[in-house]
């Protein structure tokens, strides 16, 4: 089913929680709503829901407008936070809940019941009670009576936040491979970054009410189109520059000549330069940077991340994010000069007036 937001806007008091937003989810496709707290993301999925009903604008199902049709009636599987489990009720009745108020018929139930523990590995748990459970096994509960009236549409609202980092990791790869099976339409709304980026075919990233950026997950990171979404999704080294001449890619930060794409800019404008910190290189003061561009520094923090290192660099008084591997960052204690480099076509130029909050 498609899912259409046309031109909505929802007010609560003075205060606007979605302004003027535009969104299609196309049948059997993951989009993910990411951004701060008070950006309207929550809010949006209730108006899919039907908790909230719009100001302004349409919601719809296929060709039906569904502004009026309560939550009930939308034929949507909603999974909470809290994930809203009938604690007097066992895993098995808990997920039969909304067949019975379906009124299918009692074996048919069962079998249902069946097949959704065994899709969500919950095999043998059927008659335990929500306290019994593990934060991950109340996930799963939570996403098996969403998914048992086989809704064309589901809805997650921040359903891993309150699991530990591995949970998190295992299960987001869980509802994402059962979404895939099922075809699913679905809106997954987190304030995540890492967690959006692995789920969505799409991303939609806002502020304020409105979609900052819409794109595969690939395009938001790998071209952001803002200053805000390059430094909220990842972690972006964003430097104002000014361009001396859009036609050759030769930009001016604070009195270092550098390069980039300049496509859309003016000379004499002012731009942000975003370099994502896996795009930066390395290399000895004294080395080489023919054909890239370089900054001189000195390495001030160095933060051990698991898979790699991640150093900061002070350049001309501002800190630098750069991402080496184990064995590079053994050789660069704090206090050791370094040179940075990057290609230019790994710089992003960003137009006036977009260098983030």
């Amino acid at each position: 089913m498609r899912i259409t937001l046309r031109d909505v806007t929802k007010r609560f008091g003075a205060s606007t929680a979605v302004d003027g937003l535009s969104l299609e989810i196309a049948p059997g496709e993951l989009v993910a709503l990411v951004g701060g707290s008070g950006c309207g993301k929550t809010t949006t999925l209730r108006l899919v829901a039907g908790f909230e009903r719009p100001d302004a604008g349409e919601v719809r199902f296929d060709d039906r407008v569904v502004n009026d049709v309560p939550p009930a009636r939308r034929g949507v599987g909603i999974v909470f936070q809290s994930y809203a489990l009938f604690p007097t009720m066992t895993v098995a009745e808990n997920i039969a809940f909304g067949l019975h108020v379906a009124r299918w018929p009692r074996p048919r139930i069962r079998d249902r019941v069946d097949e959704l523990l065994a899709l969500m590995h919950l095999e043998g748990l059927g008659g335990r009670y929500a306290n019994q459970l593990s934060g991950g096994q109340q996930q799963r509960v939570a996403l098996a009576r969403a998914l048992a009236r086989r809704p064309e549409i589901l809805l997650l609202d921040e359903p891993l936040s309150a699991l530990d980092a591995k949970i998190r990791l295992r299960l987001r790869a869980e509802i994402r491979k059962v979404q895939q099976d099922l075809g699913v339409t679905t809106l997954y709304v987190t304030h995540d970054q890492e967690e959006a980026l692995s789920l969505a075919d799409r991303l939609a990233v806002m502020r304020a009410g409105r979609i900052e950026q819409l794109g595969r997950p690939e395009e938001v990171y790998g071209r952001p189109r803002t200053g805000f979404v390059a430094d909220f999704i990842g972690i972006s080294n964003l430097m104002p520059c000014r361009v001396v001449s859009a036609a050759d890619g030769v930009l001016d930060w604070d009195g270092q000549r550098l390069r980039a794409a300049c496509e859309g800019v003016v000379d004499g404008s002012t731009v942000t330069l975003a370099v994502r910190p896996e795009k930066l290189r390395v290399l000895g003061d004294t080395a080489a940077a023919n054909g890239v561009n370089r900054l001189d520094g000195v390495v001030d923090v160095v933060t051990f991340l698991g898979a790699i290192v991640r150093l900061q660099v002070s350049v001309q008084g501002r800190p630098f994010w750069v991402d080496v591997p184990h064995t590079q960052a053994v050789a660069l204690p704090r206090k050791t000069r370094v040179t940075l480099t990057w290609r230019p076509e790994d710089g992003v130029v960003l137009g006036a007036g977009d260098g983030g909050d």
